[in-house]
């Protein structure tokens, strides 16, 4: 496994701080908690996997920290705090110049965050003329010695390209090049490899893992794999239905899960060592935000839960050092 702080202290004092946040999507008639009320930190340096089925609300927590949730979006309630200043209710122009300079975000489909109609070079130069404040000979440099490091051998060439004529492997690389030529103190992956076959995803995790040591920032890496988690991650935070249910480093997530949802997760994932005969998937499906049940939300789906599951909401509590579950039978 690997744990990305070779040879480095991850210092004390987070980068990172959410709390209590609750984001809700609202219309005329309705009101839909989708992340609700979760608590994280970040420390310098350190690599944070947040996973998760699809609709536990991982991507939306990344949009809430970014501030680019959807037009219904809103933060309801919460902190999201960057060096101790709250992004929450933060003014655009102030945002701005925190997103893509200190905080950076790479997407999982990165066709529909890249203009279809502007060079790649014009849109990698983009940020770097904005937050470095260079000219645009200046910003061209900096972008090819960028398009050059995550894997562009004539970064001169890519530039004058369009998204359209690049592969997703490609386009995903651009993506990484854009979000690193700032050097940010924290980058947010949000599902990088998924579009992505099994040789190219194992180039851009090496790419990544080789960055985050070069230059020391953190990374909230977003993910459904367990796979990627156990390269990538010293911290494991386990979502489901827009709530925190397990939070540990990454060696105890493996080899002493404690809440049944994350067991589900590892017993439903394939093992290279041929130790498992057979995949065990979780029943059911994910509720979805409006539906939540009363008490534990994964109590439907869970092999163990018994009568008082479906009665009490079970708080996120201590079970051992750096290690927090949410299950009242834990």
């Amino acid at each position: 496994m690997y744990s990305g702080n070779e040879g480095r202290a991850i210092l004390s004092e987070a980068i990172l701080e959410v709390k209590s946040l609750r984001t809700v999507f609202k219309d005329k008639k309705s009101e839909k908690t989708i992340v609700d009320g979760i608590d994280f930190e970040i420390g310098p340096n350190e690599v944070v996997a947040l996973v998760g089925e699809s609709g536990c609300g991982k991507s939306m927590t990344s949009l809430s920290i970014m501030q680019l949730l959807p037009r219904m979006g809103v933060i309801a309630e919460g902190e999201v705090r960057f060096r101790g200043h709250n992004l929450v209710g933060m003014k655009k122009r102030e945002m701005t110049r925190i997103r893509g300079r200190k905080i950076a975000m790479i997407f999982q489909e990165p066709m529909t965050s890249l203009n279809p109609v502007l060079t790649i070079g014009l849109q990698v130069t983009e940020a770097i003329t904005r937050h470095l404040g260079v000219s645009h000979k200046e910003a061209a440099e900096i972008a090819d010695d960028w398009l050059r490091r995550v894997g562009f051998p004539e970064p001169a060439r890519i530039r004058k390209e369009y998204p359209h004529r690049l592969s997703g492997g490609m386009r995903q690389r651009v993506m990484l090049a854009m979000a690193m030529a700032c050097k940010p103190e924290l980058l947010i992956a949000d599902e990088p490899t998924t579009a992505l076959d099994v040789t190219i995803q194992a180039q851009v995790l090496d790419l990544i893992r080789g960055l985050i040591k070069e230059t020391d920032m953190s990374v909230l890496f977003i993910t459904h794999d367990l796979g990627v988690v156990a390269e990538m991650a010293n911290r494991v935070i386990v979502m489901y239905a827009g709530q925190i249910v397990e939070n540990t480093d990454v060696i105890t997530l493996f080899t002493n899960p404690q809440h049944p949802y994350t067991k589900g997760l590892l017993g439903s994932t394939p093992r290279m060592n041929g130790t498992m005969d057979r995949l065990n998937p979780i029943p059911g499906t994910v509720p979805s935000a409006g539906s939540f049940p009363f008490g534990c939300r994964f109590a439907d789906r869970c092999l163990v839960a018994q009568a008082g599951c479906r009665s009490q909401m079970p708080e996120l509590r201590s079970v051992g050092k750096d290690h927090q579950v949410r299950c009242l039978l834990v």
